[in-house]
């Protein structure tokens, strides 16, 4: 099948990745967009998976601030260079996670930041309560770790699911965004404030 350079152009408008890797991804995929598309993602995707280890200590601090003033939010929000930090797609995600962080209020970054006690604490009163439903004891470790699976999508901010699109976790969205600008992007730290919390 022919690939037209119209093909090319629309495949780039959605994806933003190179001219040539959209043309390589049509010939793959003989024209199929949505096979192309895909492609490219998880092509984009694992290049990411690459770059996660390198330095990054660019970025920008955002601030988010609900409209009733009640509630905010400030995230550090990492890249390599100023040049990406500057971007408007870099500055939109900044700006979701802060919403994200307004609306689900996770207590950590990661599962790594949770305390081991914690962790420890967690599987305590999970374990005591298999017991008590009766599960039997071959069972009990997977529902434990289950439970324990929940808790991190729950408190840390990158396994949480995206509140605009399900499907995806905030861990997505970052990983998105490494794949798009060919820098390592990390959420360092955030901070959420409630007028009248206790502190």
């Amino acid at each position: 099948m022919e690939i037209t350079a119209e093909m090319v152009k629309n495949l780039r408008q959605r994806t933003g990745s190179g001219i040539m890797d959209c043309r390589h991804a049509l010939q793959e995929t003989e024209g199929d967009v949505e096979k192309a598309i895909d492609s490219l993602r998880s092509k984009g995707l694992a290049a990411a998976a690459k770059k996660i280890g390198r330095k990054a200590n660019s970025g920008l601090i955002e601030a988010y601030i609900h409209h009733d003033g009640r509630l905010g939010v400030l995230v550090e929000l990492n890249c390599e260079t100023d040049f990406v930090a500057l971007t408007d797609e870099f500055k939109a995600l900044a700006r979701e996670i802060c919403i994200q962080i307004a609306a689900e209020s996770p207590l950590y970054t990661c599962r790594e930041e949770v305390p081991v006690e914690i962790v420890a604490k967690e599987k305590t009163i999970y374990c005591e309560q298999v017991s008590a439903e009766g599960k039997p004891e071959n069972v009990v470790d997977r529902i434990v770790e289950s439970k324990l699976e929940n808790f991190y999508k729950t408190n840390c901010l990158t396994e949480s699911l995206y509140v605009r699109d399900p499907s995806k976790t905030i861990e997505n969205l970052v990983s998105e965004m490494i794949a798009k600008v060919g820098e390592n992007v990390r959420i360092r730290r955030f901070a959420r404030f409630k007028l009248g919390e206790e502190l």
